[in-house]
Formats: structure tokens, sequence, C-alpha cells
């Protein structure tokens, strides 16, 4: 087992190994990280959530994210409506070919 060792003001000193790689502990192994080289030599890990491409628009437009989480709390409330089948509007192929 690998001593811990401690430095200024308490902070733990990380060594990367001959991969580059330096271990931040079991407790931050379920997040993402973006990686931000700062000019005066630090380096911020900043937890992330990522999505697809394909998703990203609805939380650029405020107003269609309002309408979806509206939605939402209408259905968790039971304040829902069937409009029966779409079946009519399916298509095998992608919209736009």
């Amino acid at each position: 087992m690998r001593k811990k060792t401690t430095g200024f003001l308490g902070q733990d000193l990380k060594k990367p190994d001959g991969q580059g790689r330096i271990a931040i502990g079991r407790e931050f192994s379920d997040d993402t990280y973006s990686v931000e080289p700062q000019q005066n030599g630090d380096i911020i890990l900043r937890p992330v959530v990522v999505i697809h491409k394909q998703e990203a628009w609805l939380f650029q437009n405020r107003e269609a994210l309002a309408s979806v989480k509206r939605g939402l709390e209408q259905a968790a409330r039971g304040e829902v409506e069937d409009l029966g089948t779409f079946a009519q509007f399916a298509s095998d192929t992608e919209e736009g070919e």
C-alpha cells in the first residue's frame, strides 16, 4: 500500500505515472470530467454531464425545455389525454431521406 503524501495546507500530492495518469480516488470514479489546463500551470477537473449531440438543441432552447418540463409535470399529476395511435405517421426512414 502506498503511503499518502501531504503537501502545502494539507493537500494530497500526486505524481503522474509513466502514462501521465493521476488517480483521484474511487469516490470520483462514476463521474466524467473536463480537463482544463490553465496558463499558470493549474489543471482544473470540472465534473460534466455528456448529452447526445442530437438532444443538445433542447437544452439550448429555453422555450422548448420549459414546455417539456411542463408536460412531464402534467403527466406526473395524471393530467394526460389519450390521442390514439400515430401509426399513420410512422416511417422506417430518417426524416429528410
